[in-house]
């Protein structure tokens, strides 16, 4: 089953034209290359609600199962992805926030600054990414593998996760 998934990168000076985009664009050809129908893709400046309102859109409204967001995830004042993300999210799976946070350090120390979480929301996935193009590459190397079968199970898939 193919699987839809929405990108949405937190940049104000992207959102403003003043930065062109390129993690995003990034996400989107990963993700199609796994199967997933990319049906959503914006760019939005660092506004907590403005966040929260296209996250809940996007799992209520339009049933996307897979978000991937990119940027806000840092410790600057304006980096208020993961709580918008908290926010409209009903469970959190910390393991895939843990995952990209441990190979990240295999690259930088400073990845272990990084905030982001990831969460389920109905029967939808919500994951945050750092808004570095190389720090998008490293983390999408962790999760791309599990996301198919993480979706399996947010759908209620009885097929066991054990290892062979």
């Amino acid at each position: 089953m193919a699987y839809t998934a929405g990108v949405l990168t937190l940049s104000d000076k992207g959102a403003l034209g003043e930065r062109e985009d390129t993690a995003g664009p990034l996400i989107k050809e990963a993700l199609q290359k796994e199967g997933f129908d990319v049906v959503a893709y914006r760019i939005l400046p660092d506004d907590y609600e403005e966040i929260l309102v296209v996250l809940v859109d996007w799992v209520d409204r339009k049933g996307i199962d897979l978000i991937v967001t990119t940027g806000g995830t840092g410790l600057a004042p304006r980096d208020v992805t993961p709580e918008a993300t908290k926010a409209a999210i009903e469970r959190e799976v910390p393991g895939i926030a843990e995952a990209i946070r441990m190979e990240g350090m295999r690259h930088t120390p400073y990845a272990m600054l990084t905030r982001g979480i990831a969460g389920v929301r109905k029967q939808s996935l919500i994951i945050n990414l750092p808004g570095s193009p190389k720090a998008v590459e490293e983390s999408l190397e962790v999760i791309l593998p599990v996301l198919n079968h993480a979706l399996e199970k947010l759908k209620g898939s009885p097929k066991e996760c054990a290892r062979n």
